[in-house]
Protein backbone atom coordinates (compact mmCIF):
# COMPACT_ATOMS: atom_id res chain seq x y z
CA UNK A 1 0.00 0.00 0.00
CA UNK A 2 2.68 2.85 0.80
CA UNK A 3 4.75 1.60 -2.10
CA UNK A 4 1.52 2.41 -4.22
CA UNK A 5 1.07 5.74 -2.42
CA UNK A 6 4.72 6.52 -3.07
CA UNK A 7 3.96 5.73 -7.35
CA UNK A 8 1.37 7.78 -7.05
CA UNK A 9 3.16 10.73 -5.30
CA UNK A 10 5.83 10.16 -7.93
CA UNK A 11 2.90 10.75 -10.93
CA UNK A 12 2.19 13.94 -9.51
CA UNK A 13 5.30 15.17 -8.67
CA UNK A 14 6.28 14.67 -12.65
CA UNK A 15 3.44 16.21 -13.83
CA UNK A 16 3.58 19.09 -12.08
CA UNK A 17 7.15 19.60 -13.27
CA UNK A 18 6.81 18.87 -16.01
CA UNK A 19 3.84 22.12 -16.35
CA UNK A 20 5.79 24.02 -14.82
CA UNK A 21 8.77 23.29 -17.44
CA UNK A 22 6.71 25.14 -20.42
CA UNK A 23 5.97 27.84 -18.05
CA UNK A 24 8.84 28.57 -16.22
CA UNK A 25 11.46 27.47 -18.29
CA UNK A 26 13.20 30.08 -20.32
CA UNK A 27 15.70 28.02 -22.19
CA UNK A 28 12.74 26.22 -23.59
CA UNK A 29 13.88 26.37 -27.97
CA UNK A 30 10.45 28.38 -29.28
CA UNK A 31 9.85 28.15 -32.78
CA UNK A 32 9.93 31.53 -34.65
CA UNK A 33 11.22 33.69 -31.69
CA UNK A 34 11.75 36.17 -32.36
CA UNK A 35 9.15 36.52 -35.05
CA UNK A 36 9.31 39.19 -37.87
CA UNK A 37 5.38 39.58 -37.60
CA UNK A 38 3.63 42.65 -37.01
CA UNK A 39 0.70 41.81 -34.96
CA UNK A 40 -0.71 39.80 -31.61
CA UNK A 41 -3.78 37.60 -32.29
CA UNK A 42 -6.11 35.68 -29.69
CA UNK A 43 -7.71 32.81 -31.86
CA UNK A 44 -10.29 30.38 -30.83
CA UNK A 45 -13.77 29.98 -29.52
CA UNK A 46 -16.44 32.08 -26.77
CA UNK A 47 -13.36 32.14 -24.18
CA UNK A 48 -11.71 33.89 -26.58
CA UNK A 49 -14.60 36.30 -27.91
CA UNK A 50 -14.89 37.06 -24.08
CA UNK A 51 -18.65 36.00 -23.74
CA UNK A 52 -19.77 36.56 -19.92
CA UNK A 53 -17.90 39.58 -19.53
CA UNK A 54 -18.87 42.96 -19.79
CA UNK A 55 -17.23 45.52 -22.38
CA UNK A 56 -13.50 45.39 -22.69
CA UNK A 57 -12.94 42.64 -19.40
CA UNK A 58 -12.66 39.56 -21.85
CA UNK A 59 -9.32 38.20 -20.71
CA UNK A 60 -7.86 39.39 -24.60
CA UNK A 61 -8.28 43.27 -23.29
CA UNK A 62 -7.16 42.98 -20.02
CA UNK A 63 -4.27 41.41 -21.98
CA UNK A 64 -4.06 44.16 -24.14
CA UNK A 65 -3.69 46.81 -21.15
CA UNK A 66 -0.84 44.42 -19.48
CA UNK A 67 1.41 44.55 -22.04
CA UNK A 68 0.60 47.76 -23.38
CA UNK A 69 -0.14 46.06 -27.08
CA UNK A 70 -2.97 45.73 -29.31
CA UNK A 71 -4.35 41.99 -29.30
CA UNK A 72 -6.51 41.00 -32.48
CA UNK A 73 -9.68 39.29 -30.91
CA UNK A 74 -10.74 36.18 -33.67
CA UNK A 75 -12.54 34.33 -30.87
CA UNK A 76 -15.75 33.03 -32.39
CA UNK A 77 -18.25 31.50 -29.81
CA UNK A 78 -19.59 27.55 -30.95
CA UNK A 79 -16.16 27.67 -32.88
CA UNK A 80 -14.47 23.67 -32.97
CA UNK A 81 -11.11 22.52 -33.73
CA UNK A 82 -12.83 21.96 -37.37
CA UNK A 83 -13.96 25.89 -37.76
CA UNK A 84 -11.19 27.24 -36.66
CA UNK A 85 -8.82 25.60 -38.97
CA UNK A 86 -11.18 26.63 -41.77
CA UNK A 87 -10.52 30.15 -40.73
CA UNK A 88 -6.80 30.07 -40.27
CA UNK A 89 -6.20 32.62 -43.43
CA UNK A 90 -8.31 35.30 -41.12
CA UNK A 91 -5.31 35.18 -38.61
CA UNK A 92 -2.49 34.37 -41.28
CA UNK A 93 -3.92 37.80 -42.98
CA UNK A 94 -3.08 39.59 -39.54
CA UNK A 95 1.12 39.30 -40.37
CA UNK A 96 0.60 38.06 -36.60
CA UNK A 97 4.10 37.81 -34.75
CA UNK A 98 2.13 35.87 -31.66
CA UNK A 99 -0.85 33.91 -31.86
CA UNK A 100 -2.95 32.85 -28.89
CA UNK A 101 -4.93 29.54 -29.81
CA UNK A 102 -7.55 28.39 -27.64
CA UNK A 103 -9.86 25.47 -28.76
CA UNK A 104 -10.97 22.33 -27.74
CA UNK A 105 -13.48 23.13 -25.44
CA UNK A 106 -16.69 22.41 -28.14
CA UNK A 107 -15.29 19.68 -29.47
CA UNK A 108 -15.42 17.96 -25.77
CA UNK A 109 -18.76 18.86 -25.47
CA UNK A 110 -19.99 17.61 -28.94
CA UNK A 111 -17.86 14.34 -28.03
CA UNK A 112 -15.84 15.07 -30.96
CA UNK A 113 -12.98 12.26 -30.06
CA UNK A 114 -9.41 13.88 -28.95
CA UNK A 115 -7.64 12.34 -31.82
CA UNK A 116 -9.33 14.18 -34.48
CA UNK A 117 -9.36 17.44 -32.23
CA UNK A 118 -5.52 17.19 -31.79
CA UNK A 119 -4.76 16.73 -35.31
CA UNK A 120 -6.58 19.79 -36.23
CA UNK A 121 -5.22 21.55 -33.10
CA UNK A 122 -1.31 20.44 -34.48
CA UNK A 123 -2.03 21.35 -38.02
CA UNK A 124 -3.45 25.23 -37.09
CA UNK A 125 0.12 25.49 -34.59
CA UNK A 126 1.65 23.76 -37.44
CA UNK A 127 0.28 25.97 -40.14
CA UNK A 128 0.91 29.34 -37.98
CA UNK A 129 4.49 28.74 -37.19
CA UNK A 130 4.73 27.89 -41.11
CA UNK A 131 3.68 31.67 -41.30
CA UNK A 132 6.25 32.86 -38.58
CA UNK A 133 4.44 33.62 -35.86
CA UNK A 134 4.99 32.25 -32.06
CA UNK A 135 2.14 30.21 -31.13
CA UNK A 136 1.17 30.41 -27.38
CA UNK A 137 -0.75 27.08 -26.94
CA UNK A 138 -3.77 27.39 -24.45
CA UNK A 139 -4.95 24.49 -22.47
CA UNK A 140 -8.47 23.31 -21.77
CA UNK A 141 -9.21 20.46 -19.76
CA UNK A 142 -11.27 17.92 -21.67
CA UNK A 143 -13.03 15.39 -19.11
CA UNK A 144 -15.52 16.66 -16.03
CA UNK A 145 -13.09 13.61 -13.76
CA UNK A 146 -9.66 13.85 -14.91
CA UNK A 147 -8.07 15.89 -17.75
CA UNK A 148 -7.33 12.98 -20.89
CA UNK A 149 -6.78 16.05 -23.23
CA UNK A 150 -3.85 17.67 -21.28
CA UNK A 151 -0.97 14.66 -22.40
CA UNK A 152 -2.47 15.78 -26.26
CA UNK A 153 -1.70 19.96 -25.58
CA UNK A 154 1.73 19.27 -23.94
CA UNK A 155 2.89 16.81 -26.83
CA UNK A 156 2.07 19.50 -29.18
CA UNK A 157 3.89 22.20 -27.10
CA UNK A 158 6.71 20.30 -26.87
CA UNK A 159 7.03 19.53 -30.31
CA UNK A 160 6.08 21.82 -32.14
CA UNK A 161 8.06 24.18 -29.54
CA UNK A 162 5.05 26.25 -28.95
CA UNK A 163 4.60 27.69 -25.38
CA UNK A 164 1.96 26.24 -23.64
CA UNK A 165 -0.94 26.68 -20.50
CA UNK A 166 -2.27 24.36 -19.33
CA UNK A 167 -5.84 24.27 -17.84
CA UNK A 168 -6.22 28.03 -18.08
CA UNK A 169 -9.77 27.01 -16.32
CA UNK A 170 -8.35 25.43 -13.57
CA UNK A 171 -9.36 26.88 -10.16
CA UNK A 172 -12.03 29.17 -11.86
CA UNK A 173 -14.74 26.46 -13.48
CA UNK A 174 -17.60 25.73 -11.05
CA UNK A 175 -16.20 28.61 -8.83
CA UNK A 176 -19.95 30.81 -8.76
CA UNK A 177 -18.07 34.23 -8.16
CA UNK A 178 -15.69 33.87 -11.11
CA UNK A 179 -18.63 32.35 -13.61
CA UNK A 180 -21.18 34.13 -15.62
CA UNK A 181 -22.76 30.37 -16.21
CA UNK A 182 -21.62 26.85 -16.44
CA UNK A 183 -19.16 27.50 -18.76
CA UNK A 184 -18.11 30.89 -19.23
CA UNK A 185 -16.27 32.72 -16.50
CA UNK A 186 -17.25 36.35 -15.90
CA UNK A 187 -15.32 39.30 -15.22
CA UNK A 188 -13.32 38.26 -12.45
CA UNK A 189 -12.58 34.78 -14.12
CA UNK A 190 -11.06 36.21 -17.11
CA UNK A 191 -8.95 38.29 -15.32
CA UNK A 192 -7.89 35.21 -13.69
CA UNK A 193 -7.04 33.79 -17.04
CA UNK A 194 -5.01 36.57 -17.84
CA UNK A 195 -2.65 36.18 -15.27
CA UNK A 196 -2.06 32.79 -16.34
CA UNK A 197 -1.53 34.05 -19.62
CA UNK A 198 0.69 37.39 -19.00
CA UNK A 199 3.75 35.94 -18.08
CA UNK A 200 3.77 33.11 -20.93
CA UNK A 201 2.42 35.63 -23.63
CA UNK A 202 6.12 37.77 -22.31
CA UNK A 203 7.72 35.00 -23.36
CA UNK A 204 6.49 35.49 -27.09
CA UNK A 205 7.12 39.03 -27.24
CA UNK A 206 10.86 40.37 -27.82
CA UNK A 207 12.61 42.70 -24.80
Amino acid sequence: MQRKNLLILLVIVSSIIVGLSFIFNKSINITNFPSAGNSIVAFGDSLVEGVGSTADNDFVSVLSRKIGEPIINLGVSGNTTSDGLARINSVQAQDPKAVLVLLGGNDFLRRIPAEETFKNINQIVTELQQNGAVVVLLGVQGGLIGDPYEKYFEEIARSRGALYVPNILKGIFGKSDLMSDSIHPNNAGYAKIAEKIYPVLQEALPK
